[in-house]
Formats: structure tokens, sequence, C-alpha cells
């Protein structure tokens, strides 16, 4: 379980694909159907194992309240690392009766014959309901709670009452893991220097002000997620990626997609590929080059792939001059619990939901993504912000995360559709500004980043997924972290290290086992592989925008805003 900032990271980003439930309500997600009726059976059909089980728990929680028993939680559990669960002994008794019942579970879970699907599903609920339960939340055992109250002359439970009415009374119905007002946009977030020079009514484009004498002359052009901000590539000074590059002498250019409301439905695929195109005109047409690189985050890089297939079926694809894909999936097969969540009449259920509204609430998924990750992202924050009555600490990228935005229904409906077929991996089974779309088309360099921690994107996903594209210069890099940690990477991390090597016919574990380790960050490496494609050197632009893209507004603009 994560002990510090850097671990929560891997867990603080919406799930892009996870799009079928989160138009469920939690408690829906959590009832009884056809899974739970399944994994049942399967237990029946065993029943001197099951028996046997029950058995062994029945006998140790004897010896529990014997005070007989040995068990004790595991050192990385820190639920129960108070004095208190120890020395107290109805506490000590209630914490061992927890841990036998929760090993027991896990044994009957583990036992169960059901095939991926129904396991991933009944996962979800197994993890619930026993994190739930676990006697560190209860307000009335926790020791913390306890202390508190004493320390406060009885503040703390005021608080944490205030907190719960507060989080409860609107979307994500989850503990806050940041306050609202811990962090500003534009002042403490998103403050490398820029300025907008294109806006639509889909997107802005900023151009980053050069901080160095010279640049590379081949721009970058950051393409974000179409859930959440763009901002997670520019979160802080000293941690972002933006301010990274452009200090290594990259020109950086980066799209902050609007949020969209109820009368923008019908932007889709088209809409949002046709604006991608667009950007990468109005990036051309500044730089006064022929090309651009495009990096790509997550939902982003689905985009961006099928935009590069489209622009390489109309004979215009060397205005990439390289495909940069991070944590991005294509191959949909078994790409986590998204992936399981998914049957023909749940997506569709779930489109007619998003339909209805005109949008997909990205408080929902985010409701949804807390509840993927109980412990860390729940009961942490159950235990600290109402039984203790604790603000939750300040942190970046949970502030971030907090920030969601609305996806549109047509957008939701062509990526339930397109990962409920696993499209892109069937050649023209789908289609991108009126030409089908063929991964394999798209020769352009390419530098595909996982995260081997990532649940969101499993990493063996994103290298397959890279297997998907025709470069002939393609590289995969696996980072060391999750989802966003492998994003927010800068240099001088201890913890940290990536792997980097050729796209092959290996399968995912080979290619992992023979593939070298290096220390830090990959961000260095990427800086390089970009250098060796992006042309010599050139003065850097005295002014930002150019002939018909005058600065509008200081970055980060004014879409970042909108809420």
């Amino acid at each position: 379980m994560p002990t510090h900032h850097d671990d929560l990271e891997e867990f603080a980003a919406p799930l892009d694909l996870l799009l079928v439930n989160s138009t469920r309500g939690f408690v829906g997600r959590m009832l009884p159907n056809d899974s739970w009726t399944r994994f049942g059976a399967s237990l029946a059909r065993q029943p001197r194992v099951v028996a046997g089980k029950l058995a062994g728990l029945t006998g140790e929680l004897v010896g529990i309240a014997a005070g007989t028993s040995g068990r004790q939680p595991q050192r990385s559990d820190k639920r129960f690392a108070d004095p208190a669960w120890q020395g107290n002994p109805l506490m000590h008794r209630a914490m061992q009766a927890y841990l036998a019942a929760t090993d027991t579970a896990e044994e009957l879970f583990a036992t169960a014959e059901v095939d991926w699907r129904d396991r991933d599903k009944m996962r979800f609920v197994f993890d619930n309901v026993i994190e739930g339960l676990s006697p560190s939340n209860n307000p009335l055992l926790s020791p913390l709670g306890w202390k508190a109250l004493i320390d406060t002359g009885g503040m703390s439970a005021v608080r944490g009452a205030r907190a719960f009415a507060r989080d409860m009374a609107s979307k994500p119905r989850v503990p806050a893991m940041v306050e609202p007002d811990a962090f500003a946009v534009g002042e403490t977030l998103a403050v490398t220097t820029g300025a907008v020079v294109l806006q639509t009514p889909m997107f802005e484009l900023i151009q980053y002000s050069p901080q160095t004498p010279t640049v590379r002359q081949i721009p970058l052009l950051m393409v974000p997620p179409v859930i959440n901000k763009y901002y997670v590539m520019d979160i802080a000074p000293g941690r972002s990626m933006i301010e990274y590059f452009v200090r290594q002498g990259q020109q950086v250019f980066a799209i902050s997609w609007r949020n969209p409301q109820a009368r923008h439905r019908d932007w889709g695929f088209d809409a949002y590929g046709e604006s991608i195109v667009a950007a990468i005109d109005a990036v051309r047409s500044i730089a006064g080059t022929p090309s651009t690189h495009v990096l790509a985050t997550c939902s982003g890089g689905i985009l961006a792939a099928m935009v590069a297939a489209h622009l390489t079926a109309v004979e215009q694809a060397d205005k990439i001059a390289g495909l940069t894909l991070a944590v991005t999936v294509l191959d949909q097969e078994r790409a986590g619990l998204a992936s399981a969540a998914m049957s023909e009449r749940s997506a569709h259920a779930a489109i007619a939901s998003s339909a209805r509204k005109g949008y997909l609430d990205g408080r929902s998924m985010a409701e949804m993504f807390a509840w993927l990750r109980p412990t860390d992202l729940v009961w942490r924050y159950w235990v600290n912000n109402y039984v203790q009555g604790k603000p939750p600490a300040a942190f970046d990228v949970l502030f971030w995360n907090a920030d969601t935005t609305r996806m549109t229904a047509a957008l939701h409906r062509d990526m339930v559709l397109s990962g409920l077929h696993n499209s892109l991996t069937e050649p023209g089974s789908i289609s991108m500004l009126g030409t089908p779309v063929d991964l394999g088309t798209v020769t352009t360099d390419s530098y595909v980043v996982g995260g081997i921690a990532d649940h969101i994107c499993p990493w063996q996903a994103t290298y397959r997924s890279a297997q998907l594209l025709g470069s002939k210069d393609a590289t995969y890099v696996l980072s060391s972290s999750g989802h966003i940690a492998s994003l927010v990477n800068p240099p001088g991390n201890p913890r940290a290290s990536f792997r980097a090597g050729p796209v092959d016919e290996r399968d995912a574990a080979e290619w992992l086992a023979s593939t070298e380790k290096s220390k830090d960050s990959w961000w260095p490496h990427y800086v390089a592989w970009l250098a060796e494609r992006s042309g010599p050197e050139v003065d850097a632009p005295m002014m930002l925008g150019g002939e018909g893209f005058l600065p509008l507004a200081p970055a980060p603009g004014s879409y970042v805003h909108e809420q």
C-alpha cells in the first residue's frame, strides 16, 4: 500500500477506458448479477474445499478469542500501524479476526473457477467489501479517531462531520483527496510561460516561450487526454514535462481541450481528429516547418494514432515527424478492468445514458476510479478527513485529478464501441475523417511509453499497441512507475528507472527479459530521441505566434479554467 505521495501518483488519474461502469451508481455496480451467480455456482461445486476453509476460519476465530493467535498484519499494511492495535486486547482481537476473515475470503476467491471477465468483476466487489469492513475505518474502534477527539476537545468530530456533508453533497461522492483551494491553475500549477496562439470552439493551442538561445528546428505538439485537463503535462515547476522540454531547447506546443457542455454532444472521433489536424497545421505554420513531432497521452494517444493513419491515407504522412504515444492502449484485448466491464448490453446502456445527458460526467469517472483502489483512494481519506477531522495534504497531481472534465456523448459512444470491438486491431474496421484506419500504414518513427505499475493501461497492452504501428524505427520505453508517475517523472528521482529497446516481434515478457534497465527518468532519453529527429538548431523565435496566429492570452489560457 502506498505510503508517500510519489506512490499515490500511480493511482491519480481517472480510467479513460472505463466508460461503461461510470454511467452506473456505486450501489448498482455492487449488486448481484450474472457474475455473482457463476462465481457462487463454482464454489458450490466444491463443497469440501469451501467447508474446509470455513472450518479453518472458525478454529482460528476461537484461538483469537482465547488470545492464543499469533496472526499479525503484513509490514506493508499501514492501517494497523498504531500501537493501540497491539496493546489494546479488544482492538487486537478485532484486527486479528478481520485479517483471518480476509485471508479466508481471498482463498475462496482464488478457488472459484470462472473466466477472467467474471473474476475481474468480482474482484471489484471483493476489494470494496473487504476494505470497507476493516476495523481501522470504524470511528468507534480507530485509535487515530479517539486520539484526535481527545486532542481537539471534540472538534475533530465536528470538522469530520462537516467534511462528510460537503463531500456527499455532490459527485464524486468519495472523501476529498485534496482541498479545492489547495492550488490555483496559472498561479501554482501550469505556470510555464507561453501564450494561446489559436482558439477554436474545441481547443486552445498554447505555444511555450523558448528558454534557450537556440532551439531544435522541428517543434513538438503535445496532445492530452480528452478526460482531464492538459496541465498534468505542466503540473508544477520542477515536475513539469513541458518546462523540462523547453529548457532542453525543444519548441513545445500543447492542446488544451475545452470542457464540453451538453450542446457539444455531437463532437466525436472525427471532430477531435479534425482538431488535431488543425493543431498540427497551425504548429507547422508558426514554426515554418513541414512537419511536427506529436506526443499524445492516454485517450489523446488513441486519437493521435488514428489521425496519423488518416494522414497516411490522404498522402500527408510527412506532416508528422515522429509519433510518441504515452500510456496509450490501442489493442484493448484484456486491457484491464475496462475490458472486463464491457458487454454489448452494458456498452449500449452506457451509450444511451450519456446520450440522454449529452455527455459523460468526469466526476462519475473519478468516483468509479476511486472505488477501484478503495484502500488508497477512499478509506485512507475516510480516516484522515472524517475520523480524524483533518484536511487532506496538498498534492498537485491529486488536485489535477479532482479537476475533472466531461466527455461528449458522441466521443463516449465512439470510444466505447471501439473498445468493445477492439476496432483498432482490425485494419479498416473503423474510420477517421472518412478514411479507414490501418495503424500498420503508420511508418513514421515512433516512441511508445508504458508504466510497469500501470493498472489503467497495462504495460503489456501498450507494448502490443506499439506492435500495431508500421514504424520501421520504433522504440518502446517501460517506466518503473504507474500511470501518472510515468508521465510526471522528472530526472533526479533515485527510485525511478526505465528500460528502452526496439519494438519487434517479441512478446512483452521476452522484451522485458532481454532489455537492460537504466536508472532515473526516461525524459532525457526522449529528449535525445527527439533531437536526432528535429533538424538543426536555429535561433529561438523572438516572439510567440506568427502570421494569422497572434497571441491571444497568456498560458494556460481560458479553457483550462472552465468547469
